[in-house]
């Protein structure tokens, strides 16, 4: 299974790469569509909890937006299986170091139809302490939605670069 998901989450990077970090591809939502809207908002709440996860609330906030079977792929972390492992880590290499922005325009989303969306765009993390941005990476995103609530199911993280 683990397999399967793998090769559908690498097919979709491969199509999905395809564009630039500004510029949007056939088929992505216009920002003004409800579906972009709704995922375009959650991006920011959920964001914002990571932003500020040294709070444990704000950590426990953060965690709802996750399926407690996430899958989430870094290209230079390696791959985290569950919500527990990824909060961990988050825990131990982000909260009160790090805070992320996404970048301007390179947001972009596309439904699935039956189940949820794709979200794809361009953010770069800032470090607290030296209030510099010296990273900027892809992600994609993969929103569910069931019982009229949306969860991350699957992140890609990847395209890790210096932010010049």
């Amino acid at each position: 299974m683990k397999k399967t998901t793998l090769f559908i989450l690498i097919a979709a990077l491969s199509w999905l790469s395809g564009c630039t970090s500004i510029g949007h591809q056939s088929g992505s939502l216009p920002n003004d569509a409800p579906l972009f809207k709704t995922i375009s908002s959650l991006d920011q709440q959920v964001f914002d909890t990571f932003n500020h996860c040294e709070v444990s609330e704000q950590l426990q906030k953060h965690a709802s937006y996750f399926s407690s079977d996430v899958e989430f792929y870094h290209d230079t972390g390696g791959v985290t299986w569950t919500r527990q492992e990824m909060l961990a880590n988050t825990e131990k290499y982000v909260c009160g170091k790090f805070q992320r922005e996404l970048i301007a325009n390179s947001l972009e989303v596309f439904p699935i139809k039956g189940f949820g969306a794709i979200e794809q765009g361009t953010h770069r993390f800032c470090q607290l302490a030296t209030h510099t941005c010296d990273g900027i990476a892809n992600f994609i995103i993969i929103w569910r939605h069931q019982n009229d609530q949306w969860q991350i199911t699957r992140v890609i993280s990847y395209g890790h670069r210096p932010n010049n």
